[in-house]
C-alpha cells in the first residue's frame, strides 16, 4: 500500500475528489428546499451523499487500491461476482412479475431495498461486465482472427446479452444502452478488427433509429400508457406535451436560460422549488447551469471529460491487456453516463433516468464509480512503478 501511494496518479484522484465534493454541495442546494417544504431537515440528502462518498472511499476505494490486481484476474472471483449480479437482476424481474406495477418507480423496477440503502443492481452490473470482459478478452488476446471471431466471442456475447436483456425487462433502456456501449468499446479494443466492430455498430444504430422513428410515426395504442413511451414523445414534442410528460425538459430549458453565463448564485435556483422534478438526481446539471451559469456547467463537464481522458491515457499505456481493458471499460461507463445525462438535460437525447457521474444523488452509483476509479488508480500505480523500476535498472 505504501509503495503504491508513492506512484498515486493525482491526475485521476484530484478530479474525482473535486467532482464528489461539488456533488455533495449541489445535492444540498438542489434538494434543501423540497426537503424543508416537506418537513425534513434541508441537509438530509447532502448528509446521506457525504456518508455514501466516505463509505465508498473507505470500504471500496482504499481496499481495491490496496489489493493486488491478480485478485481481479481470478476466475472464481470474476464468475462469482457476475453470478451475484445476474441473481440480483433476476430477482428484480421476479419482483416485477409477482408485484406488478406496485413495485415500479417511474415505470421501472430497479432497486433492492436493504433498509439503510437501496441497491441498484444495474450499477453493479456495469462494473461486473467490465471486470468479466477484461478477464475473458485478455485471455483470448491474439485469437481474434477472421474465421475464429464468433467462436471466441460467442460465450461472452451470450452472457452480456442475458445481462442486458434482464435490464431491458425492468425496463431500463438507458441502463441497457450503457451496458451495450461498454461491451462494444471493450470488444473494439480487444483486438477484433475495427471494421467488423464498426459494421456491427452502424447496423445496430440503423435498427435503433429506425425503430424509434417507426414508433414516433406509428404512435401505437398499446404503448401510449407506457412511462418510457411518454418520455420518448416528450423528447420529440416537449412544449406541446408540457402538461403530460414534457415538463421535465421544458423546466430544464428554463433553468439553463435563467442561469445565463454566470448563474444566479448557489442556492438561488427557482426551478428546484417544485418546478423541476428530481432536481438532485437526473436534472442536477440543470440546477448547476441555473446557479453557476453556463460557465460553471461547462467547467463541471470539462472536469468530467478530463477524468475520462486521464483514465483512457492509463489504458493506452498499460502493459497488460487486462489492465488496458479495465481502464477503457471504466472510461466508457463514465463517458456514456455523462453523455446520456447531458444529452437528456439539453434535449438532444431522450430522458433515460441516467444520473450525472459523481454529482447526482445516489449510493449505488457512488460506490460503483468509486470502485472503478480505485481499480484504475491501482493499475496506474503499478504502471508508474514499472516505469520507475526500469529507469533504475537502466
Amino acid at each position: 500500500m505504501r509503495k503504491k501511494l508513492q506512484f498515486l496518479d493525482y491526475g485521476i484522484l484530484v478530479p474525482y475528489l473535486m467532482l464528489v465534493i461539488l456533488g455533495i454541495i449541489m445535492v444540498y442546494s438542489a434538494s434543501s428546499n423540497i426537503l424543508q417544504v416537506n418537513g425534513f431537515s434541508p441537509s438530509t440528502y447532502a448528509v446521506r451523499q457525504l456518508i455514501y462518498a466516505i463509505a465508498a472511499f473507505l470500504l471500496f476505494g482504499i481496499p481495491i487500491f490496496a489489493l493486488k490486481l491478480d485478485v481481479f484476474k481470478n476466475r472464481r472471483f470474476v464468475f462469482v461476482f457476475l453470478l451475484i449480479t445476474l441473481a440480483m437482476l433476476l430477482y428484480l424481474i421476479i419482483v416485477k412479475v409477482i408485484r406488478g406495477s406496485a413495485a415500479a418507480v417511474n415505470g421501472a423496477v430497479g432497486w433492492i431495498n436493504l433498509g439503510f440503502i437501496n441497491i441498484q443492481p444495474l450499477e453493479v452490473a456495469k462494473l461486473a461486465i467490465v471486470i468479466y470482459l477484461g478477464f475473458v478478452l485478455s485471455r483470448r488476446d491474439g485469437k481474434f482472427i477472421p474465421g475464429q471471431i464468433w467462436q471466441n466471442l460467442s460465450g461472452p456475447t451470450i452472457i452480456c446479452a442475458i445481462t442486458i436483456l434482464l435490464v431491458v425487462l425492468e425496463p431500463d433502456f438507458g441502463g441497457s444502452a450503457i451496458l451495450f456501449m461498454i461491451v462494444i468499446v471493450m470488444y473494439s479494443v480487444s483486438g477484433i478488427p475495427s471494421r467488423i466492430v464498426l459494421r456491427w455498430l452502424l447496423l445496430l444504430a440503423a435498427v435503433v433509429f429506425g425503430l424509434v422513428a417507426l414508433i414516433l410515426v406509428w404512435n401505437p395504442k398499446f404503448l401510449q400508457d407506457s412511462y418510457q413511451f411518454k418520455r420518448l414523445l416528450a423528447f420529440a414534442h416537449p412544449f406541446k406535451l408540457e402538461r403530460s410528460g414534457g415538463a421535465q425538459l421544458v423546466n430544464s430549458y428554463y433553468a439553463i436560460h435563467n442561469g445565463k453565463l454566470f448563474g444566479v448564485g448557489i442556492g438561488n435556483s427557482m426551478q428546484k422549488r417544485g418546478y423541476l422534478p428530481e432536481p438532485y438526481t437526473d436534472f442536477i446539471l440543470s440546477i448547476i447551469s441555473e446557479e453557476m451559469g453556463s460557465i460553471g456547467a461547462i467547467g463541471v463537464i470539462g472536469l468530467l471529460f478530463f477524468l475520462i481522458w486521464r483514465i483512457t491515457e492509463v489504458g493506452v499505456h498499460a502493459v497488460e491487456q487486462f489492465d488496458a481493458l479495465i481502464c477503457f471499460g471504466v472510461a466508457t461507463m463514465i463517458f456514456t453516463e455523462a453523455l446520456f445525462n447531458i444529452g437528456g438535460v439539453l434535449g438532444l437525447l431522450p430522458i433515460t433516468g441516467v444520473t450525472l457521474p459523481f454529482i447526482s444523488y445516489g449510493g449505488s452509483s457512488m460506490i460503483v464509480l468509486t470502485a472503478g476509479i480505485a481499480l484504475v488508480l491501482n493499475i496506474a500505480a503499478n504502471e508508474r512503478r514499472l516505469v520507475f523500476e526500469k529507469g533504475l535498472v537502466a
